[in-house]
């Protein structure tokens, strides 16, 4: 293997598919790149190194991934090509047949993607690296001296030994396993000297965080005790991981854990959610959130739904819909079940034809929308502090504590990104809330 040298003055070009995880993989990608001495250019734009962070948590997952890949290879086909992550770990046949196609690692290696490389000549054959996932808890390798700002994603864990017979990500991230407590601190302190205020703490399972006798919530606490660190979030989240003393973080103004949760539910009907091998009963569910929503005031709570499971008729549709409308659930994020070949759910005979389940999601999607919109509406009138980030033409965006996408218009956008305002909440506007700006707080402390 070969380091890039330092004086390389060529382009890169990173695009990310799927979840938070490859986000925060992606960043560190990123900034290794531009510590080799990469100039990193946005997707889609001339680059003479491309490398596409893939996921295939569904087979319209895996179509996305060979779109992004083709697609980066029509625009650029004499540069090098570098396919990792998910996709690459279990499609790596599928990618292989891409004409143009360089490299293909999977998630064991993937770190040291530019160590594979080399001088960027492209190959006459893809080289695959894709090594059995080890078992360990790990570090990660971070560059401590790149400007960057605002939000991130901090990834604490990866892998999952649940083992739900439709998921087929135990077996593309391998067996769970956590992050070093010391290596995640370190990258955490470095992010927050280069700006960013707010972390989101992000894995397959990080509610099964364990690393010297530490859990998730030791991690909470020594993240809040960070100087400059306004905000921690946490991304999708288990229902029979979560530790109560999270709740006593999340209601404290004290705290910068924020009043957010992302618990999975994935069916509302009983029979279904044990045939897909959850951990939990749908009641168990609902008495959980029930307790949560009481707990913590202002509590945004999403989920997953996985519709058109085997075996899914339209009465067990309807219970999962019974429980989006009955419980304090603010947002579903909706994913229409493919079968993913080695799961125990794509050997049954009972599959939901393709056309009912398009048409449950889209039934689905749009009670979701209605109850996030009932969730914003609220807090109409309302002042909540706001984080911005970057600004968009003439409108800055950005979130309050409890998940709010907010919208303002002021006079310069640009002076507002990465600083705290209150916000006077004004107008639901489809999936974001127009809001005033009625003054900034920087050095407020969530």
């Amino acid at each position: 293997m070969v380091t890039i040298s330092q004086s390389s003055t060529k382009r890169a070009s990173l695009h990310t598919l799927g979840c938070r995880l490859n986000q925060s993989e992606t960043f560190l990608l990123r900034d290794r790149l531009q510590a080799a001495g990469y100039t990193i250019v946005p997707f889609g734009h001339e680059a003479d190194l491309g490398i596409i962070n893939t996921c295939t948590v569904t087979a319209q997952a895996d179509a996305k991934c060979r779109q992004s890949i083709r697609q980066f290879i029509r625009k650029n086909p004499r540069a090098f090509t570098a396919v990792v992550g998910c996709y690459s770990q279990m499609g790596f046949k599928e990618v292989a047949a891409i004409e143009g196609v360089d490299l293909i690692i999977g998630n064991q290696d993937k770190h040291n993607v530019i160590d594979y490389i080399g001088d960027g000549e492209k190959n006459a054959q893809p080289v695959i690296v894709r090594d059995r996932i080890d078992k360990t808890d790990f570090t990660m390798t971070f560059v401590g001296d790149l400007p960057f700002d605002k939000r991130a994603n901090l990834k604490i864990q990866d892998g999952c030994d649940f083992m739900c017979s439709f998921c087929i990500i135990p077996f593309a991230r391998g067996r769970a396993r956590s992050r070093d407590f010391d290596d995640l601190m370190a990258e955490a302190g470095n992010l927050v000297s280069r700006g960013v205020r707010e972390l989101v703490l992000t894995g397959v399972n990080i509610g099964t965080y364990a690393n010297r006798g530490l859990n998730v919530v030791d991690v909470v606490d020594a993240l809040h005790a960070l100087p400059g660190l306004d905000r921690i979030r946490i991304s999708s989240i288990e229902p029979t991981t979560i530790p109560l003393e999270l709740f006593d973080r999340m209601r404290s103004s004290e705290h910068a854990l924020l009043p957010f949760l992302h618990i999975p539910l994935q069916s509302g009907d009983p029979a279904i959610l044990k045939s897909m091998r959850r951990k939990y009963t749908v009641q168990e569910f609902v008495d959980f959130i029930q307790e949560a929503h009481a707990r913590v005031p202002d509590l945004y709570i999403g989920t997953d739904v996985l519709v058109g499971y085997p075996g899914e008729d339209a009465a067990a549709f309807q219970a999962t819909c019974d429980v989006i409308v009955n419980t304090p659930v603010a947002f579903a994020h909706v994913f229409t079940y493919s079968e993913r070949a080695g799961t125990l759910a794509a050997k049954r005979t009972d599959h939901v034809p393709m056309a009912e389940r398009h048409r449950r999601s889209a039934r689905l999607r749009r009670l979701s929308a209605h109850k996030r919109h009932d969730y914003f509406s609220r807090y109409l009138g309302q002042e909540k502090v706001v984080l911005f980030e970057d600004p968009r033409e003439h409108t800055s965006p950005g979130l309050t504590d409890n998940f709010i996408r907010v919208v303002v218009q002021p006079d310069d956008p640009r002076q507002l990104t990465n600083r705290l305002g209150r916000v006077r909440l004004e107008r639901v506007s489809a999936d974001f809330v127009e809001g005033t700006l009625v003054r900034l707080l920087d050095g407020y402390n969530l």
